[in-house]
């Protein structure tokens, strides 16, 4: 009778144990992702601000952004979704490639409408080449679009909307890429996927003139896959999260127009979920925040609600 009870409590103490050994498991087995999105920092060497762009202090802003990013642990990567300089100059290049230098983590870069020379020396290989020279990351890349792996279990996805054929503000997705897209999107079902353009996907605000030409295309595309994707896009200089089922589209505003911030995403991929945690930084450059928001029409429209600035979303894998 004794024997029957200790072989009985045995076996509901190595259940108890297995239980707790698998909760343990899949508590600690959740995987994170933590990297920073800075948007059109319009880099210039200018003294002068023109519009509502303050391009005079491009370079403390983005160096008061370099410097909050490298005191946020933690950071696996940051990436740069587009207009990294003003004018499409060399030199202008160079001197921005300097200060992004300054990142204590790797960076990846978004081409933007303002980065592209058309008809003159910066295209988009002489470009991509210059990158690749000067930031170590993109040495093997040398391309508009690509992809990589930050982490197991992630895949980041860098798209090129940029038109360059003509002088635009709109952007478009050529069918050969899309179909690249596809095929990166069919070989990551199982991956929490990253996607970074410059022209937004789907528009923060309507605005025709600097809209995605093929959107419903692209959208398209995305749609066909139920893992969780999310997009990070600039271009509009406006704070707007759209959530869409598996679907997140975050649009990031200007570091050198008002609000003058950047964004810090933490992605927890867990076994049956996964919540993106999206945070809001503003410069600490106060008093240039505070010019540029005199000098643009619609403060409100750019700075945007709480939940476009602070969110966190779960998706159901």
């Amino acid at each position: 009778m004794l024997k029957k009870f200790l072989d009985n409590l045995s076996v509901v103490i190595l259940a108890g144990v297995l239980f707790l050994i698998f909760n343990a498991f899949s508590f600690t087995s959740a995987n994170e992702l933590t990297f920073a999105q800075i948007s059109d920092a319009h880099y210039s060497p200018d003294k002068n601000n023109t519009s509502y762009r303050l391009n005079a202090e491009s370079a403390k802003l983005l160096e008061d952004a370099i410097s909050q990013v490298n005191e946020t642990p933690s950071i696996n990567f940051v990436i740069f979704t587009g207009d990294m300089i003003n004018k499409s100059r060399k030199d202008d290049l160079f001197q921005f490639i300097e200060i992004a230098n300054k990142l204590n983590k790797p960076w990846y870069a978004v081409f933007g409408n303002h980065d592209i020379n058309i008809g003159g020396y910066l295209t988009k290989s002489k470009y991509s080449e210059i990158l690749a020279e000067k930031n170590p990351t993109l040495k093997e890349i040398q391309k508009p679009y690509y992809s990589f792996s930050p982490k197991k279990g992630f895949k980041a996805i860098i798209l090129d909307t940029i038109i360059d054929t003509r002088i635009t503000a709109n952007g478009e997705i050529d069918s050969e890429q899309l179909k690249w897209l596809d095929k990166e999107l069919e070989k990551s079902k199982k991956d929490v996927v990253l996607i970074f353009t410059h022209v937004p996907i789907v528009e923060p605000f309507s605005s025709s003139g600097h809209k995605l030409l093929n959107d419903d295309k692209v959208l398209a595309v995305l749609e066909k896959y139920k893992n969780p994707i999310a997009v990070f896009s600039g271009h509009y200089h406006t704070t707007k999260i759209i959530p869409k089922d598996n679907l997140l589209f975050v649009s990031t505003p200007s570091l050198v127009s008002y609000p003058n911030a950047f964004r810090i995403i933490k992605v927890t991929n867990n076994r049956n979920y996964v919540v993106f945690d999206i945070k809001f930084k503003e410069t600490n450059l106060k008093d240039i925040q505070q010019i540029a928001k005199m000098m643009v029409f619609s403060k409100d429209l750019y700075y945007g609600k709480e939940n476009d600035r602070n969110f966190t979303y779960k998706i159901q894998k």
